[in-house]
Parts: C-alpha cells; sequence; structure tokens
C-alpha cells in the first residue's frame, strides 16, 4: 500500500479504478485522483475519450468485460489499490412515477444497477483477496437512507423513482455485507450517500431543496470528491462498513 507523504496529495501514488467515469460524478472522482497524486483509471461503457488517463470501457453487467478491465489495469500497474462503484445503468423508461412504472422495467433497472455493482464487487474482492489488501466505495444516495421528500418535486416534472430508492438502500447494505464478510482480509468497503448534485434542475426545485439544507443546498460535485479521497487515503485505513453522508444537512 501507499502511504500518504503530503497533505495536498492524499492519494499519492494509488491506482484507483472509476466505474461510470463518464459521468457527473465520476469525471469529477477522476479529476480529484489525479490532482491527489492518483493513478485513475477511466472505466466507463461508453467509450473513454482522454489521453490522460489509462480508459478501458467497460460493461459492469458482463463477467467477461469486467475481468478484462481487472486483468488490463493489472497489467499496467501490478496492482490494483481501489475501485469507485460510481456508474448508474438504467433502461429507457427510468425515471417514471410510481404507478407508471412496470414490474418488468423495475426488475430490469435493479438487476442493471444493482446486480452490475454486485459484480463489480464480487471480482474485485477476488482480487484483493489474492493482493492482500484492497478498497472498495460504493455510491449510495441520501434517498438510500432517508424517505423521500416528494414536496420538494411539486411544480416540476420531476420525481424520486422507486427504482433508484430500492437500489441505493441496497447497495448501502451490500456495502455493509460485505465489509463483514471481508473484514479479516484488509479489504475495506465503505459507501458514500451523497445529497442532490446540481445539474440544471429548474429553479422551483432548487429553491425547495436548499430550504431542506443547512447552507448550500444541493452540492457541486467537488464536495463529494473530497470526502471519496479520504476514504481512498491511508487517513482513513480504519474506516470500514461506514456509509458516508454528504449532504449538507438535507437527511437531519
Amino acid at each position: 500500500m501507499v502511504s500518504d507523504t503530503t497533505a495536498g496529495r492524499m492519494v499519492e501514488g494509488k491506482v484507483v479504478i472509476v466505474i461510470g467515469a463518464g459521468g457527473l460524478l465520476g469525471r469529477d472522482f477522476v479529476r480529484g485522483i489525479a490532482e491527489g497524486g492518483g493513478h485513475p483509471v477511466f472505466a466507463d461503457i461508453v467509450e473513454p475519450q482522454t489521453s490522460e488517463h489509462l480508459a478501458i470501457r467497460v460493461d459492469i453487467n458482463s463477467t467477461p468485460s469486467v475481468m478484462a478491465l481487472i486483468s488490463a489495469v493489472h497489467a499496467r500497474y501490478g496492482r490494483i489499490d481501489a475501485v469507485v462503484n460510481s456508474a448508474y445503468p438504467r433502461n429507457a423508461q427510468y425515471g417514471r412515477k410510481f404507478f407508471d412504472v412496470t414490474h418488468e422495467d423495475f426488475c430490469e433497472n435493479i438487476s442493471l444497477n444493482l446486480g452490475g455493482m454486485f459484480l463489480v464487487c464480487q471480482k474485485m474482492a477476488e482480487y484483493f483477496q489474492k493482493q492482500g489488501y484492497g478498497n472498495i466505495i460504493n455510491i449510495a444516495s441520501i434517498y438510500g437512507v432517508t424517505t423521500p421528500k416528494f414536496e420538494i418535486y411539486e411544480d416540476t416534472a420531476m420525481t424520486m423513482p422507486i427504482e433508484y430508492a430500492a437500489i441505493k438502500s441496497a447497495v448501502i447494505h451490500l456495502t455493509k455485507y460485505m465489509a463483514k464478510y471481508l473484514k479479516d482480509s484488509l479489504i475495506r468497503v465503505n459507501s458514500i450517500s451523497p445529497g442532490g448534485i446540481l445539474d440544471k434542475q429548474p429553479e422551483a426545485f432548487l429553491l425547495a431543496y436548499k430550504k431542506l439544507c443547512s447552507d448550500k443546498g444541493m452540492l457541486d460535485p467537488v464536495d463529494v470528491t473530497n470526502s471519496l479521497l479520504f476514504l481512498l487515503s491511508d487517513r482513513s485505513l480504519y474506516v470500514n462498513g461506514h456509509n458516508l453522508i454528504v449532504d449538507d444537512g438535507f437527511s437531519v
């Protein structure tokens, strides 16, 4: 394992796979890891468009694809220090209101997202067991720990999808299950539950959301990245099975 040596480079030398690196959070995770002195691996189902970092296309619902990712990163660096699960695959019908969600769409979205995260976690844990250490961080959500606040979506076309609540609450328990199952193997498993991330939402929603927060309201990606860097760093060596809530007090 690589230890931190300076305050500004928390993940110096660490090799970190970012699953879903092309997403809103994933892109900032890659930036933060690189600026923190680490080696981010840009992994996404969309063909990565970057020349700055090792970039690999991966389908998290394909065992051969996940195994190929692990093999390629190991071949490049000789080790993998951590993986960050921030992908959020979903079908074209995702985002409907409760009574409009079909059983088929519900099951497909659960499988795509939670099933894909499980596969990455399982295969990375197998790799980490052979390596002798590892760090898994899953991106959950405040809606995995608290009930939806449907009132903030009034006067907008938005809603809080039932699939999202089911997936994110399961992600938190998957994290705790793995932390307990692997606790004697020097493999840490934690999750982060962010609040809402600013992404061109309607003004009415932003105002209603902020009223439930302490100060800022909707977060910027960097607000989550800062917490991620802590969990990736050796400063959190004894944090295991924890769900870190970053939401400006929204869930209080």
